[in-house]
């Protein structure tokens, strides 16, 4: 019997008949589409425009402007925002020499939008940039229907439990897989540091890995790679969820786990280095928790409740190749004793630029405590 799945309308439009259109010369003419995150600290928002010749780097876009009041960022009596271009890409949807640029939001003043976590967090990855910070965040997600019901899932109860669909193959076992591959391609293209995907543990949940990237790089590549995700969905006629624990019950939720090194940590003897700094993380997990979901750990507290491969949110745990840890010092690196360590707790809707500014705030420039130093002017 066939089932109608839950997609939207616009899913359902000739795709034939937007190919003659996209087919069509554009004369030396650039279609740049400006990317920013919205007041909700989630949300992409984007808007496009022409410019005259191709950009070759990222000074040659011009700063523009949207409505802050339609974004949950200004008052609509002072509504103009700026959007300042900071990383462009190749544009995997209109094709070359189309792009897309990834936008820092300020406000009239000029000062940081405070959803704009990208301002600060480049002010300590520049302070700390001698200690070559490598990131590699791994990106979990749920497809949903337009129905809000996972992707998949029968309409009226749920599917059989846990343990055949984490790195399924099968129609019983995985949903959405077109979406995975054209997304992985969209990246590919696009220029963004993707260097994998999986199936994940609860069915219709997937996940992919961006990294290395060093610094800044991180957020900028995760954030425009959730936005390709989000496009890639939309044309599908599917919703990308990041909801930490988008199904209730006896189900994994969805995290962002995090791997992280410094140069040192990277070298002969690097295990001392990685050691240290999970002692230094050891002491400020609060500061951490509040910063690694949009919510102050609220989000996070649906998720981390020491079952489904999460440590309790209450507690700091580390360990050797242990998932349920909260800091997971992966085996290779326990033998070789050197490497990378994982951070388990982010959440899968964090934002990357607070969760890579926490670390090095902690493990390098040496915080302690609930409070952050501000070195604007130092």
């Amino acid at each position: 019997r066939a089932v109608a799945m839950s997609v939207s309308h616009s899913s359902r439009l000739n795709k034939l008949v937007r190919e003659q259109y996209m087919r069509l010369p554009q004369d030396g003419l650039v279609q740049v589409t400006y990317v920013w995150i919205d007041g909700s600290g989630e949300g992409v928002r984007c808007k496009s425009r022409t410019l005259d010749k191709e950009p070759k780097s990222i000074e040659d876009v011009p700063e523009w402007n949207f409505d802050g009041s339609s974004t949950a960022q200004a008052e609509g009596s002072n509504s103009d925002m700026f959007l300042v271009p900071v990383c462009m890409f190749r544009d995997p949807f209109c094709l070359d020499p189309n792009k897309l640029v990834l936008c820092e939001v300020l406000k009239y003043n000029r000062k940081p939008a405070e959803t704009n976590l990208r301002h600060t967090c480049k002010k300590v990855m520049d302070l700390v940039k001698d200690s070559h910070p490598w990131f590699g965040m791994e990106q979990e997600y749920t497809l949903l229907g337009i129905n809000g019901h996972p992707y998949g899932w029968p309409d009226n109860g749920f599917p059989g439990p846990q343990g055949p669909y984490y790195c399924g193959v099968g129609a019983d076992k995985v949903y959405g897989r077109d979406i995975v591959e054209s997304h992985y391609k969209a990246c590919l293209y696009a220029g963004v540091k993707i260097c994998g995907t999986n199936a994940e543990v609860m069915p219709s949940q997937w996940e992919f890995q961006v990294g290395p990237c060093e610094g800044i790089e991180m957020g900028d590549h995760l954030w425009m790679a959730r936005f390709i995700l989000h496009r890639v969905c939309e044309d599908f006629g599917v919703v990308a969820t990041l909801d930490p624990k988008p199904m209730t019950g006896n189900w994994n939720g969805a995290g962002c786990h995090t791997n992280y090194s410094t140069e040192e940590m990277r070298r002969e003897g690097g295990l001392k280095h990685i050691e240290a700094a999970i002692e230094k993380l050891s002491k400020r997990h609060d500061y951490h928790i509040c910063v690694y979901d949009p919510r102050g750990g609220r989000d996070n507290s649906r998720r981390l409740t020491g079952h489904h491969e999460t440590s309790n949110i209450f507690e700091f745990s580390a360990g050797v190749a242990n998932r349920g840890a909260s800091i997971r010092i992966p085996r290779q690196v326990g033998q070789d004793g050197y490497g990378y360590f994982e951070d388990r707790r982010p959440a899968a809707n964090c934002d990357p630029y607070a969760v890579t500014e926490a670390i090095m705030r902690t493990t390098v420039l040496n915080e302690t405590g609930v409070e952050t130093k501000d070195y604007a002017d130092h």
